[in-house]
C-alpha cells in the first residue's frame, strides 16, 4: 500500500462514527471516534485513518511508527530492484582487431544487452587505416551478426570523421525467446 501523503492519526481524524480494525486486523465495525480512541489508547498504539474517502471513513489500531518504518524498507528494496536503462559503449581501437579481441567485446556487449541496457560500439581509424573504411564496416556487420539473437540495430555503422559509430538495443525477451526457440 503505497502512501503519496501523510495519514491522519489519532486526534487528527475529525469524523466519527467510523469503521474499525484493530489490531489483529479483525473488522470491529462502526463505532465512535472517541470509542475507537480509547481502544487505540488501552492498546498503547495510534489510531490511523487508512481510507478517508470511503463513507463511514476506515481507520486501524496500528503502531504508526512501525508501519512508517516498513514502508521505507519496502521501497528502499523496489528503488534497488528497478534497473534503469544505460547506455554502455565500447570501443575497438583498430579495424584489423584480431577474432578473439573482437569476441570478448562482442561478448561484453552481450551481457550489456541481456541484463537491458543499450550499446554504443565505436570504431576509430589511424593513419593510413582512413583508407579501408570498408574494414571496419565488415568489423560492424561481423558485430551485428553475432549479436543478432539478442540486440537490434537503432543506428546503423555510420561514419563521423575518423570514427564510425553504432548503436544496438536489446530485443524484448519475447521476441529473444522465440529466437533462441527457432
Amino acid at each position: 500500500m503505497t502512501i503519496a501523503r501523510e495519514l491522519r492519526r489519532n486526534h487528527a481524524i475529525r469524523i466519527s462514527p467510523i469503521r474499525l480494525i484493530d489490531e489483529e486486523d479483525n473488522q470491529i465495525g462502526i463505532v465512535e471516534l472517541s470509542e475507537a480512541l480509547q481502544r487505540a489508547y488501552d492498546a498503547d498504539m495510534d489510531l490511523v485513518e487508512v481510507a478517508p474517502n470511503s463513507k463511514p471513513p476506515v481507520c486501524r489500531i496500528m503502531d504508526y511508527g512501525k508501519y512508517k518504518y516498513q514502508q521505507q524498507k519496502k521501497e528502499q528494496k523496489a528503488k534497488a530492484q528497478r534497473h534503469e536503462t544505460e547506455l554502455k559503449q565500447i570501443r575497438i581501437r583498430t579495424p584489423k582487431i584480431g577474432d578473439h579481441d573482437l569476441m570478448i567485446k562482442v561478448n561484453h556487449a552481450r551481457e550489456f544487452l541481456e541484463r537491458g541496457d543499450r550499446v554504443q560500439f565505436s570504431l576509430r581509424f589511424r593513419g593510413r587505416e582512413l583508407a579501408h573504411i570498408d574494414e571496419g564496416i565488415g568489423v560492424f556487420n561481423r558485430i551485428v551478426e553475432e549479436l543478432d539473437d539478442v540486440a537490434r540495430v537503432d543506428q546503423p555503422a555510420r561514419r563521423e570523421g575518423r570514427r564510425i559509430g553504432m548503436l544496438l538495443s536489446p530485443l524484448p525477451k519475447h521476441v529473444r525467446e522465440q529466437k533462441a526457440e527457432s
